[in-house]
């Protein structure tokens, strides 16, 4: 492509892709410890209305928005894994 159809050299392009990927990669490694966080202060402040709203009578410690956060900072811990399996290798 020519550069007035990029709007500048290729280095510029290259420089642009790997601050969005270290955005990326950095939104990624960020989600689960947040997740785990919200998970620890649901259960800390459980007196808060809105929990209440959230958890169903309270009929399964299974059900609520910990065991939620819990699950999603479960299933967000890939880029984590990926990191250290990396750190490990090297």
């Amino acid at each position: 492509m020519s550069q007035s159809c990029c709007g500048g050299s290729d280095g510029q392009a290259a420089r642009r892709n790997t601050v969005a990927l270290g955005a990326v990669n950095g939104l990624a490694l960020a989600a689960a410890p947040t997740f785990a966080v919200m998970a620890l202060l649901t259960a800390v402040v459980a007196d808060d209305p809105a929990a209440m709203l959230c958890s169903s009578a309270h009929g399964s410690p299974l059900s609520g928005m910990g065991t939620m956060y819990l699950l999603m900072s479960a299933f967000h811990a890939g880029p984590w894994l990926k990191l250290i399996r990396e750190r490990q290798a090297a």
